[in-house]
């Protein structure tokens, strides 16, 4: 069953999620590539340390090396990886009908979207994202016009930080910070009212500018 064809006025955690994270060589569309992605699924409300989806993509030239002092992933360390065109559809076999959660969910969207179609698959049109939560549970702004860092979400939020700037444990850090901030606009809701906080409600608050 596919999203499409599932109703969003159910509660967010009937339904299963997917975080996903990407590491790039840079975030120039034009000349930068993709070069891992992690990915984490959530079920009734939880994730699990094993399980998950981690690959390297063998770019088309080296990373920068401005780009390996904040990922690590250096040219021979991806040569045994595989290229885009067989990582990604892993990936969207793994995601299946997954909800997509996503931390400033912008390049994640810029950069797969067009592997997706090579692929065979459309990227999804709305996704969650948790830089949005933040900004609509307030603990965040958008002042500046900077996204809110992941890191200091994490710490803000009591959550441990898994592996920084690695896409697998970026990936584990914004799955547990969509939790705490999902449970803590659930809670706020419930104060009000006793209708809980539903999917479609979840994914509008993940607009939040």
């Amino acid at each position: 069953m596919t999203l499409i064809n599932r109703k969003r006025n159910g509660q967010w955690r009937s339904y299963d999620y997917c975080a996903v994270d990407i590491e790039t060589t840079g975030l120039d569309l034009k000349s930068d590539e993709v070069i891992s992605i992690g990915a984490v699924t959530i079920t009734d409300g939880r994730f699990k340390k094993e399980g998950n989806f981690y690959e390297e993509i063998a770019p088309v030239k080296n990373p920068s090396t401005a780009s390996m002092q904040v990922h690590g992933l250096r040219g021979v360390d991806l040569e045994g990886a595989s290229p885009a065109r067989v990582v990604v559809p892993k990936l969207i076999t793994y995601l299946g009908d997954k909800l997509l959660i996503a931390h400033a969910g912008w390049i994640e969207r810029a950069f797969l979207k067009d592997h997706f179609k090579t692929g065979g698959s459309a990227f999804p049109n709305r996704i969650i994202d948790t830089a949005g939560l933040a900004r609509y549970a307030g603990f965040a702004t958008s002042e500046g016009g900077h996204e809110p860092s992941l890191e200091f979400l994490a710490r803000s939020l009591n959550l441990p930080v898994f592996t920084p700037h690695h896409a697998l444990g970026d990936a584990m850090t914004t799955a547990a910070v969509f939790l705490a901030l999902a449970t803590n606009i659930e809670r706020k809701s419930l104060e009000k009212s006793r209708e809980g906080l539903t999917l479609q409600q979840l994914m509008e608050f993940s607009e939040t500018k």
